[in-house]
């Protein structure tokens, strides 16, 4: 483990085009609980299976409940970004990172003071009315989401929806070309706590041509065998340790 993190330090410290790309496991150690861990969302028990109440259709036929269920489980409003997110910031700062390309909705990397993110899965902070198009954006938009009695309502009367990717709903293309763009001129690709098993969003790695790709995760994915270098920790620990 020692020297895993010795090189990646190295490369870090050589590196100026890094690019990050991670998942929930970035967020667990800020107490937001994953999808697919033992105590993740996926484990839990609900009147229906988590990625039917978070789907468009779900959203579409039960939008009350999808509001109820959306508020106590996405939206981790009260939760401050841990050593992953800040050190991530930190290199942006210092001219070396590139950019964030992450599958969460939490907002972390933004308060951790990131500039340059994408949102593949959309963010809690963005929200919109589904008849006016007026935005309820920020931290203001997201409060007004979380305390709302039943379905949130614009002024005019219309639903005010997240800008959050659900199941059968597809990725804002233009969030997908930059991050392509970004990963493909990268130096170095940091791809950290995700299994990479969510499509589209783990395929955009195959865009990174370079022989920095570093896989740091608690447990082993399937990219493992392609990474130039894997670490099997927490990746705040790790982080930490940069």
């Amino acid at each position: 483990m020692d020297k895993a993190i010795e090189t990646l330090k190295q490369w870090v410290a050589e590196s100026q085009k890094i690019v990050f790309f991670g998942g929930a496991g970035v967020s667990t150690e800020s107490g937001i609980p994953d999808f697919r861990s033992v105590d993740g969302l996926y484990s839990m028990q609900f009147p229906y299976p988590p990625e039917v109440m978070l789907s468009h259709s779900f959203y579409e036929t039960h939008t009350a409940e999808f509001f109820d269920f959306y508020r106590d489980k996405l939206m981790p409003l009260d939760y401050a970004p841990n050593a992953a997110h800040k050190k991530l910031a930190e290199l942006e700062r210092a001219g070396k990172l590139l950019a964030v390309v992450t599958q969460n909705v939490d907002g972390l990397h933004e308060k951790a003071g990131s500039q340059q993110i994408f949102n593949l899965h959309g963010t809690v902070y963005r929200n919109r009315c589904t008849r006016c198009g007026k935005r309820y954006d920020g931290l203001a938009g997201a409060l007004f989401i979380r305390n709302a009695v039943g379905i949130p309502r614009c002024d005019c009367g219309g639903i005010v929806k997240p800008d959050v990717v659900l199941y059968e709903e597809g990725l804002d293309q233009d969030c997908i070309a930059g991050a392509i763009r970004a990963i493909c001129r990268a130096d170095m690709l940091i791809i950290g706590g995700t299994s990479l098993t969510v499509y589209p969003a783990a395929g955009l790695i195959r865009y990174y041509t370079g022989s920095r790709l570093v896989l740091i995760n608690q447990a082993a994915t399937s990219a493992d065998n392609d990474a130039n270098l894997t670490i099997h920790a927490p990746i705040g620990e790790i982080f930490a340790q940069i």
